[in-house]
């Protein structure tokens, strides 16, 4: 077994037992989990986050980027490093609600999201798309946001695949500075 890793039986210890130090922690997950900044109910005042970056410094807010219609910002409970999201302003909650220049400036924004990624660091790859309604998963189902997630070549290693959780390397406000950079380059 890998240094650092944790056995089944190990698993099944409960809370103060001691480990060995062979547990890797994640509390930041908690936070999404017990449902930190999820709206209360549909509409832009029932605590909608994407409705309340906006009003924040790009830095507060984690924006890389802002348009006339929509935002690109990261995402606060990453699958990847860089993990950016392209927002419209308006509080709609499926893809067929934007109109002809919101569609028109999403798509602009996840190419330059795709290659400010790219120039900043590397990415071979990218998961792309969004999760319409809670049924297919999103998380916050009221207002539409496109997911645009740096892949790079062997990047699932034995962290998400048996510690069930991922390590990024570098602070938010971090990787936000250098995304806001190369997206002006």
């Amino acid at each position: 077994m890998l240094a650092g890793m944790t056995s089944e039986p190990e698993l099944q210890r409960g809370v103060g037992e001691p480990d060995g130090f062979r547990r890797l922690w994640t509390p930041h997950r908690m936070a999404y989990i017990q449902g930190e900044n999820k709206p209360t109910g549909p509409a832009p005042d029932d605590g909608c986050p994407f409705c309340s970056i906006p009003k924040l410094s790009d830095e507060d807010g984690l924006i890389v980027q802002r348009g006339e219609s929509v935002f690109a910002v990261l995402n606060l409970y990453p699958y990847n490093g860089g993990h950016l999201m392209v927002v419209p302003y308006r509080h709609v909650a499926d893809y067929t609600e934007l109109d002809g220049p919101e569609t028109a400036e999403l798509g602009e924004f996840t190419k330059r999201a795709m290659t400010a990624l790219r120039a900043a660091s590397g990415a071979h790859g990218f998961n792309i798309g969004m999760n319409q309604g809670a049924a297919a998963g999103a998380g916050i189902a009221a207002h539409l946001h496109q997911h645009v997630v740096p892949r790079w070549g062997g990047d699932a290693n034995f962290m998400p695949v048996v510690g069930h959780t991922k390590v990024l390397p570098q602070l938010l406000a971090d990787t936000r500075k250098v995304l806001a950079e190369a997206w002006s380059a």
